[in-house]
């Protein structure tokens, strides 16, 4: 036994609104690790209508690593969404016609509109009941973020966070341990040894994780 495969769109058979997210994502800039679940309470087709102002031609990607849980209503903005700061106005004349265009001159779109980069989630992170996370947010392994939360800045790996905008409530272990459990990954063990030691990472004994074969 090995676990379930991770190539498989509903891992419970008989509950059709948990899926593997990788088998269910269609956009070539959504990229997802194994295992990685999304449960929706209506449609986990919601997923991808719930990343927000994702357009190809600017190229930014949402990368979610491994054994992620995603809660029903996660959405993620992404650069499409932003406008100029600077400037007077806000107001994005230059996508506009009738001469208002002229503003672009010899800039492409990336060129002109900020962007904040691709938003990275880590491995093993858990992302509560309509968490928002805002474009170019880099979470780390293992953090959590709570309900409702707006995550507007990056997220320490093993860090809690919540609320708006989000803000570290507490670690879930300490400096040290943090440091051995990244040094780990054990998200990138094969399946047959993450199956062998699942009462390991199951528990607290890290010792005992860090001698496991």
């Amino acid at each position: 036994m090995h676990g379930p495969d991770p190539a498989t769109l509903y891992p419970l058979p008989h509950h059709r609104k948990l899926v593997f997210l990788k088998n269910l994502v269609t956009r070539p800039n959504i990229i997802v690790g194994d295992y990685t679940y999304y449960d929706d309470l209506e449609d986990p087709a919601n997923f991808e209508r719930n990343v927000l102002y994702h357009f190809d031609f600017l190229g930014d990607q949402l990368i979610i690593g491994r054994f992620c849980a995603l809660a029903s209503g996660v959405k993620f903005i992404m650069n499409g969404g932003n406008h100029e700061t600077t400037p007077v106005s806000t107001f994005p004349f230059a996508i506009f016609g009738g001469g208002w265009e002229a503003l672009m001159a010899d800039q492409s779109v990336q060129e002109k509109y900020p962007s904040k980069g691709d938003t990275v989630v880590g491995h093993d992170v858990w992302i509560g009941y309509e968490a928002t996370i805002m474009p170019g947010v880099q979470i780390g392994n293992g953090a959590v973020v709570a309900a409702k939360s707006v995550v507007t800045r990056d997220v320490p790996a093993y860090a809690v966070v919540a609320g708006n905008p989000a803000q570290v409530v507490r670690y879930r272990f300490d400096e040290t341990t943090i440091a051995r459990l990244q040094a780990l990954a054990w998200w990138h063990w094969p399946a047959d040894k993450i199956t062998r030691h699942l009462s390991l990472l199951n528990a607290a004994d890290l010792d005992a994780l860090e001698a496991a074969e």
